[in-house]
This record gives C-alpha cells, sequence and structure tokens, in this order.
C-alpha cells in the first residue's frame, strides 16, 4: 500500500484530502498540522509520496531520511523551497501546481496598489485613533498613470487586464514577449531599465533564480520616479530591501507594497518554523523590513496573495490529482529535470 504523508494541513485542508483518498484507494494517509522539518521526518520515514506547502523545507538532509521517497507533491507553483537537485539525484518526482492563483494574485497585488494609490494605511491607522483630519492624505489616480509589469506570465497577464480596465496604460519587460497582450491591451513591450524609468506604478512578477536576485537593486532603484510605487508579489529576495530602505529614507519612492520580502523567514513564524536558526543575513534583511514598518509610505503583508479558499481548494485539488497520477503511473506537472519515468510505473495506488 502506498504510503502518502501531507504536512502543513488546515482542518479544512485536512478534511479535503482525507475525503479524497478515502476508502478502499490503496494509500494509508497521515496527516499534520506542522510544517515538515528535520525535527519531525521521521513521522515520514516510510513514506512514498509527501504533500507540502511552501513552509515545509524539503531538503538533501531531510530526503536522506526518507528513503522511500518516489514524489514530492509542492502543493503552490513555486518549488524554491524542494531541493529539486537532491531530488534529481535519487530520481524522486517533483509535481507542482502551475495553475490556480493567476486572478487571485493579481487581485491581491491591484488591490496593495489601491492601497498605496489612496494612502490605505495612513488613512487606517488615523481614523483609528478617532483623527478624521485629511490633511496628508490625499492620494492619486490610476486612470492615466502607466503600470509596468516585470514579467507577463499569468499574473502579470492578469494584471494587465485589470490595469486596463481601471484605465492605466500598461508597458512590460519579459523575456518572452506575450503578443496577445498587445493586441487585446496595447502592452507595450521593452527594456527593463527604460519600464523602471517611464512606470508610475512597478509591480513584479518573476520567479526567484540566481538570475532575478535583487532584480531590483540600489542602482535600478535610481533609475524610477520618485513618486513610483513598487509592488511585489513575486518572491523576496527579488528586490534588494536594504536598498528599498534607503530609497524610502530619501524620498526616492512614493511608496512600496510587498507580500513577500527578505527576513520574511524570521518575521512569519507560521510559515518558516521548525526552519532551523536564522542567519546573519536573515537576521540583517529581517531588520531592514521592520524598519519599512515604520513608513507611512509601506505596507508589508504575511505572503498572503494567494490565500483565499477558492484558490487553496484549486490547490488541493490538482495536488491531489498530482498524486493519484503519479501513483497511477501517469506523472503530470513534474518539475522539469527532477524525474526520468522509469520503464515499470511505480507500484502504488489506483487512480
Amino acid at each position: 500500500m502506498t504510503k502518502l504523508v501531507f504536512f502543513g494541513l488546515d482542518e479544512h485542508e485536512q478534511d479535503v484530502i482525507g475525503r479524497a483518498f478515502a476508502g478502499p484507494s490503496g494509500y494509508d494517509l497521515a496527516l499534520h498540522t506542522e510544517p515538515l522539518t528535520i525535527e519531525n521526518v521521521s513521522v515520514a520515514r516510510d513514506a512514498d509520496g509527501i504533500g507540502v506547502f511552501v513552509m515545509s523545507r524539503v531538503t538533501r538532509e531531510v530526503l536522506d531520511r526518507l528513503p522511500n521517497l518516489k514524489m514530492v507533491a509542492a502543493m503552490s507553483t513555486g518549488f524554491d523551497h524542494i531541493d529539486s537537485v537532491a531530488c534529481r539525484e535519487r530520481n524522486i518526482a517533483v509535481s507542482n501546481v502551475p495553475h490556480y492563483g493567476e486572478s487571485t494574485v493579481a487581485e491581491f497585488a491591484f488591490g496593495l496598489i489601491l492601497a498605496l494609490a489612496r494612502r490605505f494605511r495612513p488613512t487606517f491607522e488615523r481614523t483609528d485613533r478617532g483623527d478624521f483630519s485629511r490633511v496628508g492624505l490625499q492620494g492619486m489616480d490610476l486612470a492615466g498613470k502607466t503600470l509596468g509589469l516585470i514579467g507577463t506570465g499569468r499574473i502579470g497577464s492578469h494584471l494587465a487586464r485589470i490595469a486596463h480596465a481601471a484605465g492605466m496604460e500598461v508597458i512590460a519587460y519579459d523575456l518572452r514577449p506575450n503578443p496577445a497582450l498587445t493586441e487585446e491591451y496595447g502592452v507595450r513591450y521593452m527594456d527593463l531599465d527604460d519600464v523602471l524609468r517611464q512606470a508610475d506604478v512597478i509591480s513584479l512578477h518573476v520567479p526567484y533564480t540566481k538570475a532575478t536576485h535583487h532584480l531590483i537593486d540600489a542602482g535600478r532603484l535610481r533609475l524610477v520616479k520618485n513618486t513610483v510605487l513598487l509592488v511585489n508579489t513575486s518572491r523576496g529576495g527579488v528586490v534588494d530591501t536594504g536598498a528599498v530602505a534607503d530609497a524610502l529614507r530619501e524620498g526616492r519612492l512614493g511608496g512600496v507594497a510587498f507580500d513577500t520580502f527578505e527576513g520574511e523567514e524570521v518575521w512569519i513564524q507560521e510559515e518558516f518554523q521548525g526552519a532551523g536558526e536564522a542567519s546573519e543575513d536573515e537576521l540583517r534583511d529581517a531588520l531592514e523590513s521592520f524598519g519599512l514598518l515604520h513608513s507611512d509610505k509601506a505596507i508589508l503583508t504575511p505572503h498572503n496573495a494567494f490565500n483565499t479558499r477558492e484558490a487553496v481548494d484549486r490547490i488541493l485539488d490538482a495536488s491531489i490529482e498530482n498524486i493519484r497520477a503519479f501513483f497511477a503511473g501517469n506523472p503530470q506537472n513534474v518539475v522539469a529535470g527532477t524525474y526520468r519515468v522509469p520503464a515499470e510505473a511505480p507500484a502504488g495506488g489506483r487512480a
């Protein structure tokens, strides 16, 4: 019987997965509320498959303690929390969820843009104190402004549609321009630096890789307008948090809103508990991000852009199907390079 172990599940998620694999399905199921860590990996020592959200860290050391493991179901689009090189060496398949939250994350990003443009943070803080003065709360229209998209994949493309509907001009940088966005919404593609120079609002939608580490750094922040609004719902390492903090202090940014940021490992305990002691770099980044909270031009949210009931249910449904397909001998949504299909399908439950 195929043993499946899931980590980091709340009550609703446990109910959905429990029902999906209930009955004579050929699966032995274990569900855990805490994320997977090196400390609790022993509960999955006989697992054939594991399911993890991004708060679990599937490191080489964790994999060393899972000798029977055949597949990891990443219940997310991103999989940088999983050591894909170590998985490839062991021929462990890593499946992800390519589509679940394009509209979800794009809506959140636009909400952050609107919150910055209309100064929601200082407005709410002031009225919470019983102060209803409008002095200093003047915002700006979004209609007629220019949105600069860095990345026009599924999320960026959906945000382009929303911005177009709001009357914004849209310019973009992407290594693979999407002609349909140009045809339907008038998106103009240009070099990254030109996007940064021209945009009134910049929104980031790129994966985190070596090439995108600190894509927005001190040098590029000197290209932008000093009124620009900067939004990041991608990955924290895409933006140099320290450089952003400096630019805010020096009055070179109109506002920033980050749903993910360097140093979040220290602050978002429910996501990163069990990850071990924070490194010196993580602590420094945490201090920089904490410093942003003292500016009424900054909004930090706890990696929450994906978090709607509908999106989470789509993640669960897709992850369940990925697991069923793999153990039925028809792997799907497998991260490139992590798995070589053997001559015989993996033994296990039925689809």
